[in-house]
């Protein structure tokens, strides 16, 4: 059930950025062309003046191959999370088109929490906080989209297929480039507070690692 919950995350993002690239505004429900200049397949970011910018972009490349290493193991011990995650590299499926994930679960209690490194969006013009505000206005499958709180300093978002943050499962995406984002989800939590505070928790280290802190 967790591994299938996530999998609408990865989905989520995968069909955000097919249909944000095309669609960015609506005006009377109906979705119109955005003359803003969406996401290019260059991966430029959108002109929205709403989407909140990343003043100084962190470089993730180096964790493409390896996605697990973002989260710390002294972080995942302080969740209950097994050292060791299930990685998924960006590919051709549902799953995998957003890009790389990386996935841990608390054998026999259904809670967990997965990374996912935009990258895929980036590559299809999508990525980046502009990706998820152009989804979102389009009516696409994103649910909802509020600011959270800055993740040290970069901008972040709430957002998921569903609000069910209140049953415990909350989706937050940072943005460390103007084209990019990666996204946490946390599972199986009591309430608002603990779910968005394990996924606060995670991106908050997955920012520290890629300042080499």
């Amino acid at each position: 059930m967790f591994r299938s919950k996530l999998g609408v995350l990865v989905i989520l993002v995968t069909v955000s950025a097919g249909l944000a690239a095309a669609c960015t505004t609506t005006t009377g429900g109906t979705a119109s062309p955005s003359t803003a200049g969406s996401s290019s397949a260059t991966g430029s970011p959108s002109a929205d003046p709403e989407v909140p910018k990343v003043s100084a972009p962190l470089d993730a490349s180096k964790y493409v191959a390896d996605t697990c290493a973002l989260v710390p193991k002294d972080v995942l011990a302080s969740l209950g999370m097994p050292e060791t995650g299930t990685f998924q590299p960006k590919g051709d499926t549902l799953f995998t088109k957003a890009g790389p994930n990386c996935a841990w679960k608390i054998r026999g209690q259904g809670t967990g929490v997965l990374v996912s490194l935009g990258t895929g969006s980036r590559d299809a013009g999508s990525g980046g906080l502009a990706g998820l505000y152009a989804a979102y206005r389009a009516k696409t499958l994103i649910r909802f989209l509020e600011h959270a709180p800055d993740v040290d300093g970069y901008p972040a978002v709430y957002w998921g297929p569903l609000d069910e943050r209140r049953m415990g499962s909350c989706g937050i995406g940072v943005g460390i480039a103007d084209d990019l984002t990666f996204d946490v989800y946390a599972q199986g939590y009591q309430g608002a507070d603990d779910s968005c505070g394990a996924a606060n928790q995670v991106a908050a280290s997955v920012i520290k690692t890629l300042k080499g802190a």
